[in-house]
C-alpha cells in the first residue's frame, strides 16, 4: 500500500480533526476551521478518532505559562503516527502560533502548516500548498485580513449559536497577552451582525450568544460610545430569536444604557458574566485595570435593581505578583458583597510576554494554593446559597445536548434556564429534543446544578428542535469513513474550555 493510500479514508475522502484549546474566541474559530475544511471537501473525522484523521489541526490557546508544553507534548504523540502515515498532515493555529511562529517548525518540524489569529481562512490553502511543495508553510498575518464572520462555519449546535461583533482588544492588563496577539479592536457594521443573526435564525437557531474580547466595548472602533446597548435592543427585534446572551463585558465599559437594555428586552437573558480579577484597589491598578472595587459593586447593584433575578458570575485570579494577605481579604470582601451565582477562580500563573510576569513580589505557591482553597470554598458556600433560592420556582428550560453526564443513568434530561443555570430534570414521556422548551419546577439546588425530580409541567416543541432533529438525521445518514492506520497511543484529552475570555477580560 503507498504512502497516500494510508493517508486517505476508505473512499479517497480525506478526514479532519480539530482539537480546541483556550476561550470561546478559540471554540468559534474552530468552528469556522472546521467549514473551511468541508467547504475544502475534507470530512470530519469520527468521534474519538484521536489523531486518525487524514488532517489534525490544532487551534492553541497561549494564556496559560505551560501552553506550549502541552501543545508539544499533544505533538510528540502524534509524531510516530504521522511517521508511519506520510500523507498525514498537522497544523497548528491559533494564539500560540502567532506568538511562537517558526518555534514550532524547529521544535517540532513534523508539523506541516503554522498559521496565526488574522489568516484562519488561509488554511486550505497552506495544506494544499505543504503537501505539493513537501515543506513546512508558516503563515502568520499581523492584521486582520477578513473579518472571521465571513468565513464558512460548521456550527457546533443546531439550536445555539455563536456570533462575533468585534475582535481583539483595546485593553492593556499587565497579565493578559490576548491584545498582542489578536491586535485592536475591530468592530464588526451592526447590518452585518443582524443578518447573521437573522440568517441563524431562518435556519432554526433559538438562542445567540454575541461574542467579543471586550464584548461591551463594541461601538469603540465605529464611533458609538451606545452601540453595543442599541445592539441588544435590535436583537429584541428580531422574530424567532428566543434568547440573547453575551461574553465577555468589561466593568469599564458597563454603562448605564447597557444594564437599560438588558432589562427592557425580553429575550435578553437576565444573566451577566463581569469578570472582578481582585477585590483589592493596589492590585488592580497593578493589572493595569480601570475601575476600582467601588465601581465594580455599583455596577453589580444596578444590575440587580433592575433585574432582580439576574444571576451573574465573575472571573477571579488570586495570587498576582505582590498580593498580600489584606488583599485577598478585599477580593473575599467583594465576594461576598457581589454574591455571585458562579466564579470561575485562577491561580495566577506568568504569561510569557506579559508585563507581570517580570513584576516583583511572586508569590510561592503554597501561599497561592492556600488562598486559592479558601475563596473556592467562599463562593461554593455562595453559589449553594444561590441556588437553594430557586428551589420552588417554575422556569422554562431550553433542553441541551450533552450537559448532562450522568443522564442516561439518571433518566433525566438536561436544559438551561433564562439565567444560565444548568438543570437537570426528569425526562417526559413525549419526545423532546435539544432546542424544545420545557416548562418545570425546582426542586433541589446542588452548588452546580438545579434538580426538577417532579414531571415536567409542559413541552413546547420549537423550530430550533426541529433544526437539530433534521440536522441530527442528516448527520447519521452521512458515509463515514473508515479509518487505516496504528492503533491508539492514547494521546491526552484536550483543555477543557475556559468559561468566560480566556480569564482574561
Amino acid at each position: 500500500m503507498s504512502s497516500i493510500d494510508r493517508s486517505q479514508s476508505v473512499g479517497g475522502t480525506r478526514t479532519y480533526e480539530v482539537r480546541t484549546y483556550g476561550c470561546q474566541m478559540n471554540v468559534h474559530d474552530s468552528e469556522r476551521l472546521s467549514g473551511l475544511l468541508e467547504d475544502a471537501g475534507y470530512v470530519r473525522a469520527p468521534e474519538g478518532a484521536d489523531g486518525e484523521a487524514d488532517v489534525v489541526v490544532f487551534n492553541t490557546c497561549a494564556v496559560r505559562e505551560n501552553a506550549d508544553n502541552k501543545l508539544y507534548g499533544n505533538l510528540g504523540h502524534l509524531a510516530p503516527k504521522k511517521a508511519a502515515r506520510p500523507g498525514m498532515q498537522i497544523a497548528v493555529g491559533g494564539c500560540l502560533a502567532q506568538k511562537d511562529r517558526d518555534t514550532i517548525v524547529k521544535r517540532a518540524p513534523w508539523v506541516d502548516v503554522v498559521f496565526g489569529t488574522h489568516n484562519i481562512g488561509k488554511l486550505p490553502v497552506l495544506l494544499e500548498r505543504a503537501r505539493v511543495q513537501e515543506e513546512a508553510q508558516v503563515e502568520i498575518a499581523e492584521s486582520l485580513e477578513a473579518f472571521p464572520s465571513t468565513l464558512p462555519t460548521r456550527r457546533e449546535s443546531a439550536y445555539a449559536a455563536w456570533v462575533s461583533i468585534s475582535v481583539g482588544c483595546n485593553n492593556t492588563c499587565t497579565f493578559c497577552i490576548v491584545p498582542a496577539l489578536r491586535g485592536k479592536e475591530k468592530d464588526r457594521r451592526p447590518g452585518d451582525i443582524l443578518a447573521e443573526i437573522e440568517a441563524l435564525v431562518a435556519e432554526g437557531v433559538s438562542e445567540v450568544t454575541l461574542l467579543g474580547q471586550n464584548v461591551n466595548a463594541y461601538g469603540s472602533d465605529i464611533g458609538d460610545r451606545e452601540a453595543f446597548s442599541k445592539l441588544l435592543r435590535a436583537c429584541g427585534r428580531i422574530e424567532g430569536l428566543e434568547r440573547v446572551r453575551f461574553t465577555s463585558p468589561h466593568p469599564r465599559d458597563f454603562t448605564d444604557d447597557v444594564i437599560a437594555a438588558m432589562a427592557e428586552t425580553p429575550n435578553v437573558m437576565p444573566q451577566l458574566h463581569m469578570p472582578l480579577q481582585s477585590g483589592s484597589d493596589p492590585v488592580l491598578k497593578a493589572m493595569r485595570r480601570s475601575y476600582r472595587q467601588e465601581r465594580f459593586l455599583g455596577i453589580i447593584e444596578k444590575v440587580r435593581a433592575a433585574i432582580p433575578h439576574a444571576a451573574i458570575s465573575t472571573d477571579i485570579i488570586v495570587g498576582f505578583p505582590g498580593e498580600t494577605e489584606g488583599d485577598f481579604e478585599q477580593t473575599l470582601h467583594v465576594v461576598r458583597e457581589a454574591r455571585f451565582a458562579q466564579a470561575y477562580t485562577f491561580q495566577y500563573s506568568k504569561r510569557p510576554g506579559t508585563p507581570a510576569a517580570e513584576m516583583h513580589g511572586q508569590i510561592p505557591k503554597k501561599v497561592v494554593q492556600e488562598r486559592y482553597e479558601r475563596l473556592v470554598a467562599l463562593q461554593e458556600e455562595i453559589s449553594w446559597e444561590e441556588n437553594k433560592k430557586q428551589v420552588g420556582r417554575t422556569l422554562e428550560l431550553m433542553v441541551a445536548e450533552g450537559e448532562g453526564r450522568k443522564d442516561d443513568s439518571t433518566h433525566r434530561l438536561s436544559g438551561r434556564a433564562p439565567d444560565n443555570r444548568l438543570v437537570h430534570f426528569t425526562k417526559p414521556d413525549e419526545e423532546v429534543r435539544p432546542g424544545d422548551v420545557v416548562t418545570v419546577e425546582i426542586t433541589y439546588a446542588a452548588p452546580h446544578h438545579l434538580l426538577a425530580e417532579g414531571p415536567v409541567l409542559a413541552v413546547r416543541r420549537t423550530r430550533a428542535g426541529d433544526a437539530w432533529e433534521k440536522r441530527n438525521a442528516a448527520e447519521k445518514s452521512k458515509p463515514v469513513g473508515v479509518m487505516l492506520g496504528l492503533p491508539k497511543i492514547g494521546a491526552p484529552e484536550p483543555l477543557p474550555v475556559a468559561a468566560s475570555g480566556c480569564g482574561c477580560d
